[in-house]
């Protein structure tokens, strides 16, 4: 009887022990800030400052936020699902150390970015699917498909400078966030 008492407690211990680690590892890690579309959420990790730091300079800071351009829209489980993908891929890549100073999108993510585009600016882009032969277009490269928008527009929102280590304004971001 002696011996089924202390396995229940060591049981309901390590239970609780366990609980503990998941509490602090949701807390130290601001994992539900990830839940919400505050940009701020997206500097938690630092490899993000960059991105944050030109975004808050731009045109796009008082209209759009990351998840506005970044995630689908108007469909929360297709969001959630990019989110828990994205943020599985970003955990990965924090990790194992497995970026470099330059961050690249992937094909999925620019993809979604293109559809966002093209919803925000639908008022141009019908025009220039109109218009498309006089350079918003080739003969083989459609605006939905292949043809990115940042292939012209490469410096909205996110500036020149795609490197971790010498984008302006970015000392500090964390800082005056807070």
């Amino acid at each position: 009887m002696k011996k089924n008492v202390v396995i229940m407690y060591g049981s309901i211990l390590t239970f609780l022990i366990a609980i503990g680690f998941f509490v602090y590892t949701l807390d130290a890690s601001k994992a539900l800030s990830y839940l919400s579309s505050d940009p701020r959420a997206c500097v938690n990790c630092h490899t993000m400052n960059s991105a944050y730091a030109t975004w808050s300079r731009s045109s796009h800071k008082d209209v759009a936020t990351c998840v506005d351009c970044h995630l689908p829209v108007g469909d929360a489980v297709k969001k959630y699902a990019a989110k828990a993908k994205d943020g599985w891929n970003h955990s990965v890549a924090m990790t194992l150390k497995s970026y470099g100073n330059n961050l690249t999108i992937s094909e999925d993510g620019a993809n979604r970015v293109q559809e966002n585009c093209i919803r925000c600016h639908s008022n141009l882009t019908s025009v220039m699917a109109v218009n498309a032969i006089r350079g918003h277009s080739n003969s083989n490269k459609s605006l939905k498909n292949e043809r990115k928008c940042w292939e012209c527009h490469k410096y909205t929102p996110h500036g020149k400078v795609r490197s971790l280590t010498s984008t302006p304004y970015n000392l500090g971001v964390k800082e005056k966030i807070k």
